[in-house]
């Protein structure tokens, strides 16, 4: 039997979420940036390493540096989550890690993959890893880049085998 779980990604805004999310269902990138309203939901058959698939319910929550009362009916009911954010920009990281403290109080303390996004952009690039490793209180941390889809399968791979 298929199992299917619910993850959310969650994040400050233009981190790049819609951005991974559309390079992990279809393997397909836009520079056209369309601000998410709400909650944008797709589904994707994930094949794991011993032989299983799992059904991923993708939901791209709007950016927010806050859990609002509607974001966190978003994620009521998810098995984990994908935290992003932007590794020109290293607020965006608190930004991040506030949001983690807030959805694993709600959650219940979920898996979660924390991503810092947009490693292409090398000349702009101002996040270390040992800098963000300092900062991160749990959870695993990768690189992305949803322009060249560096790291992205990664990422929803490892989320996937972590979740009950």
């Amino acid at each position: 039997m298929l199992k299917t779980r619910k993850i959310c990604l969650i994040g400050d805004f233009a981190v790049g979420k819609t951005s991974l999310s559309r390079r992990f269902i279809s393997n397909n990138y836009s520079d056209t940036y369309i601000t998410t309203v709400g909650v944008k939901v797709e589904t994707k058959i994930l094949s794991l390493d011993d032989d299983e698939s799992i059904k991923l319910v993708v939901w791209d929550v709007a950016g927010s540096n806050k859990l609002t009362t509607l974001k966190r009916t978003y994620l009521q009911g998810a098995s984990g989550y994908l935290l992003v954010a932007d590794a020109t920009r290293p607020e965006t990281i608190e930004s991040a890690l506030n949001l983690a403290k807030e959805a694993d109080s709600f959650l219940d303390d979920p898996p979660f993959v924390g991503i810092i996004n947009k490693v292409d952009l090398t000349q702009s690039f101002r996040i270390s890893k040992d800098d963000l490793l300092s900062r991160a209180v749990r959870g695993e941390w990768g690189f992305t880049s949803a322009l060249t889809g560096e790291g992205v399968e990664d990422a929803f791979q490892q989320l996937a085998r972590m979740l009950p």
